[in-house]
This record gives structure tokens, C-alpha cells and sequence, in this order.
């Protein structure tokens, strides 16, 4: 079923499959940073395994940045609520939850922490529990290592980030951090850093890179489900889940945590970005938590 999803006076593309019988749980798909249309596989996927098993599932084309910046979380939180409020009307009092992959997953996580009455359950796959910055830090670091590059170029590439970090935070002048960009612009990891070649005419392109998980970790109140890559070259997953284990002793939230074998920053084998690769394990124990919190049909 094709859709729109309404957000500040215009509409985001969706497409919603019902189960063929009764529905006994919806799940909304929020996006990758680099995967923002709702036909990306792994929301494909959810819409291939979950109608099946009486689980909607409500995709949708994520809203565009504007000037080349990402699309701050607190929108993307906004467009999470409104994509619940939409699936509601189609599948009456079942439970409703957020599915979130990298990026999305951050994004969930501050929707259930506004919303506690819209989200009945958290699907997160890599979950930072480390700032975007933090992040970007541990992830292009691994890249290089990965690579075989030695320390002293990790080295630089921090010295790089730092630079570029404070630019965007107002602390450092664009003609200085646009130096030290210059200064490493041939090295052969270069193209790892994910840093433009030229910096932003202005700071403040990614407001984000600050946000700290952990307290929007702590008002989080649903059940939630943990899945990471057991290679995950993106995401620190054991400070991950221990900015989790933290942030819900108090509350007591129910966490529940999955390592996924052969598995990286995707839920799939062998570095594999499509339909066919995607892990059985994951989509096995996907299925066995939703029963458990849905009952089985």
C-alpha cells in the first residue's frame, strides 16, 4: 500500500505491508545516513520476513537534507512519530515499534524517549552509544587500520578530525582547519577520513556531532532489542552496550542484546549489501523477540 506520510505541510513517500490476516504488531523502518529511500534491502527485508508473521511494516523515503547537511536527529525523531500516527490508522490497537539501523538507530531511540506513549518496542542494528563525532572518530580509524595502514597515519587522521570537528563547533577558523586538511589531502588514506576535500563555506553543517546517546538511552521505557556485527567496523560495540547496560539499571528497561557471527556494520555475511546476504541468524532471532513480545500468532 503506497502512502504519504504528512510533515510540516507536505508529505514523505511510504509504502506500508499489512499481513494477510489479523495484525498482532507494526514495525516502522528508520534510516542508515546513507540510506535514506525505503526501498534500501534491509527495509525490504523487514517488509519480505514480518508480514508473514502477522507484523506490519511501514517504510518511508526520509525527509532530504538541506545544503548538503545531514537531517538533524530531533527532525528525523519528528518524521518517526508522524510515520506511527500514520501506521496506527491501519493497524488498530497493535503494538507499534521502531526498527533503526546506524544512524536510525539514534533516531529511534530520542523517538521513544519523547514518545513513550507512540513506541511499544526498540529494533535497534549497530547502536552507537558514543556520539556521532565519537563515532566517526572509532570508525574511520578502524577503516585505516583495516587497511594496513600504520598508527602514525591514525595518528593524523585524529590530528584531521579534531580540526574539522572544531570548525564545526565554532571553535576553529575555516582558513586553519582548511589547512590541515591541505596538509593530508594526497596521503593514500585520505579517502577513508570521510572528510570533504573543502571544507564548508560555514560551521554547522552537522549539528549532531555532539549528541550524546546515553541520557536519551535512560529514557528510553520500551523493550529493546540490540543486534550487532560481531566485526563491526563503524560502531564501538562494547562501550555501545555498556552506555546501555548504564543508562537502564536505574529503570530497569528491558535490553536485550545480540551478536550477529560473520557479521559487520550490516546484518549480513560477508560484507553482502543485498536481499540474499543478509544473515539467518539475525533474521531467526528477529522473528523469535518479536514473538516473544507479541506472542505468536
Amino acid at each position: 500500500m503506497e502512502l504519504g506520510i504528512d510533515v510540516d505541510g507536505g508529505q514523505l513517500p511510504a509504502t506500508l505491508d499489512l499481513p494477510a490476516g489479523p495484525v498482532r504488531g507494526a514495525v516502522v523502518a528508520l534510516h542508515g545516513a546513507e540510506a535514506g529511500e525505503r526501498s534500501y534491502f534491509c527495509y525490504a527485508h523487514l517488509a519480505q520476513l514480518l508480514p508473514d508473521s502477522g507484523i506490519a511494516v511501514l517504510r518511508f523515503d526520509r525527509r532530504p537534507g538541506v545544503r548538503g547537511a545531514d537531517v538533524p536527529l530531533s527532525r528525523q525523531a519528528d518524521d518517526a512519530a508522524a510515520a506511527i500516527e500514520c501506521a496506527r490508522r491501519y493497524v488498530g490497537e497493535a503494538p507499534i515499534g521502531l526498527w533503526g539501523w546506524s544512524q536510525g538507530a539514534w533516531a529511534a531511540s530520542l523517538t521513544a524517549a519523547r514518545h513513550p506513549d507512540l513506541v511499544d518496542f526498540l529494533i535497534l542494528v549497530s547502536s552507537s552509544g558514543v556520539s556521532p563525532a565519537a563515532q566517526m572518530r572509532y570508525g574511520t580509524a578502524e577503516q585505516l587500520r583495516r587497511s594496513g595502514f600504520p598508527e602514525p597515519d591514525v595518528g593524523e587522521l585524529h590530528h584531521l578530525r579534531a580540526a574539522v570537528e572544531d570548525y564545526q563547533r565554532g571553535r576553529l577558523d575555516r582558513q586553519t582547519a582548511q589547512r590541515v586538511v591541505d596538509g593530508v589531502a594526497e596521503r593514500a588514506w585520505f579517502p577513508l577520513a570521510w572528510v570533504p576535500r573543502q571544507l564548508a563555506p560555514r560551521p554547522g553543517t552537522w549539528t549532531d556531532l555532539d549528541f550524546d546517546p546515553e541520557p536519551i538511552f535512560g529514557r528510553v521505557s520500551c523493550p529493546v532489542l540490540l543486534f550487532y556485527g560481531t566485526t563491526d567496523a563503524w560502531v564501538p560495540i562494547d562501550a555501545s552496550i555498556a552506555a546501555w547496560r548504564r543508562a537502564t539499571a536505574a529503570s530497569g528497561t528491558p535490553v536485550s542484546v545480540r551478536r550477529l557471527e560473520g557479521c559487520d556494520h550490516l546484518p549480513t555475511l560477508d560484507g553482502g549489501a543485498d536481499l540474499a546476504a543478509v544473515s539467518g541468524q539475525y533474521s531467526a532471532e528477529l522473528l523469535s523477540w518479536l514473538d516473544s513480545r507479541l506472542g505468536r500468532r
